[in-house]
């Protein structure tokens, strides 16, 4: 798998502004390609994980993939998607949080526009 640079570098201050952190168009995951890019502003990276926001247009997919290297914990601020986890499917409304296991297989569909914060321990760039 041909994946970018997966270390971040450790933000200065203990304290960012959301403002302060454009949003980048991601068109891959995983090394996996997205049939529709989202957007993902890395807002804070510690030493050990990292914080980002993520906006997902209706209809796309994350396809099916897993990280041995790294947790998620994602947090829907708006929106809907439909969640497959370790071969089980879910249907996350705003609100609702999940999480990505290491070496768990997992994809998901967004029902519909969505925005979330993702938290990935270790900091890991996945995009």
């Amino acid at each position: 798998m041909n994946l970018p640079q997966r270390s971040l570098t450790v933000d200065v201050l203990p304290v960012a502004r959301g403002a302060d952190k454009p949003a980048a168009e991601v068109g891959t995951v995983e090394g996996k390609p997205l049939p529709a890019p989202m957007r993902i502003a890395s807002l804070l990276v510690g030493k050990e994980a990292n914080l980002m926001w993520e906006s997902v247009a209706r209809g796309s997919k994350v396809p099916p993939h897993q990280h041995d290297d790294h947790e998620s914990i994602v947090y829907l601020i708006s929106g809907a998607q439909r969640l497959w986890i370790d071969g089980k499917e879910y249907e996350a409304r705003a609100g609702d949080a999940w999480v990505h296991e290491r070496g768990i297989e997992h994809s998901s569909e967004a029902l519909e526009d969505c925005v979330q914060i993702e938290f990935k321990t270790p900091a890991t760039r996945t995009w």
